[in-house]
């Protein structure tokens, strides 16, 4: 006579393998999820979404523009918080990055007098340069001068640039003057 009865040992064993499966896969989903979550952003998908210099001069919003580099560990490190900003400030303030590694920004390297970065200008709605700031920012220095930026008010953080910059040697082709105004590497915010 054959026994229709599940053996005890073979339904744990079955229950041991459900729970073994199940466990993988939450432990994949919580990794994956951490890991979505804790990846910077990336400075090369950022200025790929980036408003054009060109756009942001000419559309009548205020704009921050960051000068930056993909090997600069103070613009890697920046990245999150600045995409975290343009998500939130995107839809008043352009967000234009120009990489100083590209020749085409040599006219704009020289005229803000790039030599560390990042180095952030702020142009009010009218493209002119109210402030810049040069090195690490902190997520709420930038964020209240974005909120000031955007309402057309003075910018409360002049003075406050604390951080570190990546040093960067424009190519040969500045000029006397630029090269006679040294500037500290510290990060600084001046009036312009």
């Amino acid at each position: 006579m054959t026994d229709n009865t599940t053996h005890p040992k073979t339904g744990s064993n079955f229950r041991n393998v459900v729970i073994a499966v199940v466990a993988i896969v939450l432990s994949a989903a919580v990794a994956l999820g951490l890991r979505s979550n804790t990846t910077p952003a990336s400075l090369d998908g950022m200025a790929k979404t980036a408003v054009p210099y060109e756009v942001a001069l000419s559309n009548g919003q205020p704009t921050l523009v960051e000068f930056y580099a993909n090997w600069c560990t103070s613009c890697q490190a920046m990245a999150r918080d600045l995409q975290a900003l343009k998500t939130e400030y995107g839809d008043r303030v352009n967000f234009v990055m120009l990489n100083v590694d590209n020749d085409k920004w040599l006219p704009e390297i020289v005229h803000y007098k790039v030599d560390g970065i990042p180095h952030f200008v702020y142009l009010s709605a009218q493209g002119e340069a109210v402030a810049e700031a040069i090195g690490e920012q902190p997520k709420g220095v930038m964020e209240a001068n974005l909120v000031a930026l955007s309402d057309g008010q003075p910018l409360p953080y002049l003075q406050a640039g604390i951080g570190q910059t990546s040093d960067y040697t424009p190519p040969a082709a500045t000029t006397k003057a630029t090269q006679d105004d040294p500037r500290s590497h510290g990060a600084q915010v001046k009036t312009s």
